[in-house]
This record gives C-alpha cells, structure tokens and sequence, in this order.
C-alpha cells in the first residue's frame, strides 16, 4: 500500500500506539479508515464522471456525424427535387422559343408564296404530245380478248 513494506508499516503502527495511547488510537483508525475510504470514493467518483464524460462526448460526435450525414441526404434531396422543376422551366422556355420559331417561320413563308404567286402565273408549261402506247404482246393480247368472250358466252347462256 503506496509503496510501503510490512515493516514500515508496523513502525508506524508501534510510533502511533506510543504517541497517541491506548486509548485515542481505536478512534483515530476509525477515522483514517473513513478518509480513505472517502478519498476512495471521490476518486471513484471523479472516474465514474469522467468515463461518462468521454461517453457523452463520443454521444455528441456520433450525433455530430449523423446530423452531418442528414444535412448531405436533405441537400441531396432538396436538389433532385429542384432539379426536374428547373428543366421543367428551360422546357418551357425551348417550347416558347419553337413557337415563336414556328411563328416566325410562317410568316417568311407566307411572305415567300406571295412573291412566288405572281411569278408562278407567268411560268407555262409544254403540252404534252402523245405518245403510242407501249407495244403489247399478241399472246397476252389474245388471252385477254378470249376470256372476254369467254364472259360475254357465259351471259348469254344465262339468260
């Protein structure tokens, strides 16, 4: 016990029966046994607070942490959600631009046919000559004109 032998020990034992007496030394034991008992117990104490310190620390970093990553994942969020309404708006800002492109283009058009009417009413064309029919096959001229008759039979045998 804090460093000390057994022998030193009794000597302090024996100095302390002859200074203080028989009588005070029972008392007196009594009262070093609570000191250091309560020595003991602060110290205890102190450890037992300073452990939950280093707990509540630690709390507080993990809780750090988590809010660190709960910020990330509310950015993340807050900007997917903004992002489709963004592309939404430059979507409707093209579709603006195409119908005013359309529009424009129209007009150039219609402006262009006008131009164009007058000049269009100038312009004639060649009359075509007429050109012989291609020459046919007699076989395939033949078969065609017996199926006919061929038809024209059969109607009469009808009726």
């Amino acid at each position: 016990m804090f460093g000390m032998g057994l022998s030193e020990i009794f000597m302090i034992a024996v100095v302390a029966i002859l200074f203080l007496g028989p009588d005070k030394l029972p008392d007196t034991m009594v009262q070093i046994a609570k000191f250091f008992r309560s020595v003991k117990r602060t110290i205890n104490d102190a450890k037992s607070s300073l452990e939950d310190e280093l707990q509540i620390s630690e709390l507080k970093e993990e809780a750090f942490k988590y809010k660190q990553q709960l910020d990330k994942a509310t950015q993340q969020l807050e900007q997917a959600t903004t992002a489709p309404l963004t592309t939404l708006d430059d979507l409707s800002e093209t579709v603006d631009e195409v119908k005013r492109s359309e529009e424009q283009l129209k007009e150039e058009l219609e402006e262009v046919k006008e131009q164009v009417e007058p000049k269009r009413e100038k312009i004639t064309f060649p009359k075509r000559s007429k050109v012989a029919p291609p020459p046919t096959d007699e076989k395939a001229e033949t078969a065609a004109t017996k199926s006919e008759k061929n038809d024209e039979m059969k109607k009469e045998s009808h009726v």
